[in-house]
């Protein structure tokens, strides 16, 4: 008996994500936030710092919803710096906010072990350089925002990717 609980439970924690909720909702989600980061086009891409999934490596499928959750929350803390001066309309930047913190709380709620994990510092320091190098020394510009939901778009693909590559496993 001891032996089949633990087949099972190491097939259960390989096997693809039992979570409803990125089953049913995420990808709606996802296109929706990706919609929306469509609606602010302002100008043409000036520069590209894309930061590389691939340059982190995650094994266990809660790593993957852990560092996806964290490109959502450090997107939706970019997105609440000073836009103003891009041509934005401010219900549908409010609107983007809604759903990609919907996107990571849900997705956090899919994590079944919830003790406290340090983020991964190579991303806190690449949005934090998008915020330095591209929002302040442009001076908050709609240049400056147009690069930043060029690169959040990308960052949203990804992600879309990393989460649903869990659902296919």
């Amino acid at each position: 008996m001891f032996s089949v609980f633990v087949c099972l439970s190491l097939y259960s924690s390989a096997s693809s994500l039992s979570c409803r909720w990125v089953d049913h909702k995420f990808s709606h989600l996802s296109r929706t936030s990706m919609d929306l980061l469509d609606t602010l086009v302002s100008g043409p891409l000036l520069f590209w710092m894309f930061f590389k999934v691939s340059d982190c490596v995650y094994t266990a499928a809660e790593d993957k919803l852990r560092f996806s959750v964290q490109i959502l929350e450090e997107m939706a803390a970019l997105f609440e710096e000073d836009h103003s001066n891009a041509s934005w309309e401010e219900q549908t930047v409010d609107h983007f906010l809604i759903v990609v913190t919907k996107q990571a709380d849900s997705l956090h709620s899919c994590i079944k072990s919830h003790g406290h994990k340090r983020k991964n510092k190579k991303l806190q320091m690449y949005f934090k350089r998008l915020s330095h190098r591209v929002l302040e020394q442009m001076g908050h510009s709609a240049e400056s925002w147009e690069l930043i939901r060029k690169e959040m778009k990308a960052h949203l693909m990804k992600t879309d990717q990393l989460v649903l590559s869990l659902l296919s496993n």
